[in-house]
């Protein structure tokens, strides 16, 4: 296969489709993972399917930013927290189940994903192509700080 200088970009150059995904399944596991943070949010409790069910239907199981459907995929797109589970889950007064909203999840290619997950779609534009209005927006309270100020 020939590969031109505007076929290379970002950070791994791959020969096709089988070896991104291989590539992906490697590099982006614990550590690899742009949300990583140490530890595994688990199972994402009850809830967690109905919410996903629901925001595939709602999206017509297209991703919400690039239109790519179920055939295109090859399947289902990701459907991708917002605000993270484990944001949730890290704030007092939360549970990672209060994630499980459908104005905090969004339909998403994998490609697409993959820019959510490092941040090149923003939370705000995630938000808009749902809809979702500033005040209605799921964020769980700010983290307290310990008295000591560690």
């Amino acid at each position: 296969m020939r590969r031109y200088p505007s076929d290379v970009t970002g950070e791994v150059t791959v020969c096709d489709r089988e070896c991104l995904s291989d590539w992906l399944s490697k590099a982006f596991t614990g550590d690899g993972h742009p949300n990583w943070k140490g530890g595994d949010t688990g199972n994402y409790g009850p809830g967690w399917n109905r919410v996903r069910r629901e925001a595939l239907e709602r999206d017509g199981h297209e991703c919400v930013i690039c239109g790519a459907t179920k055939v295109d995929i090859g399947r289902n797109p990701d459907v991708h927290h917002i605000v993270p589970v484990r944001v949730f889950a890290e704030s007092e007064g939360c549970e990672k189940t209060d994630a499980h909203r459908l104005d905090n999840v969004v339909s998403l290619c994998l490609s697409c994903h993959r820019k959510a997950d490092f941040g090149r779609l923003s939370k705000e534009r995630l938000w808009r192509e749902l809809g979702v209005e500033s005040d209605n927006r799921p964020e769980p309270p700010a983290p307290v700080a310990p008295a000591d100020g560690r």
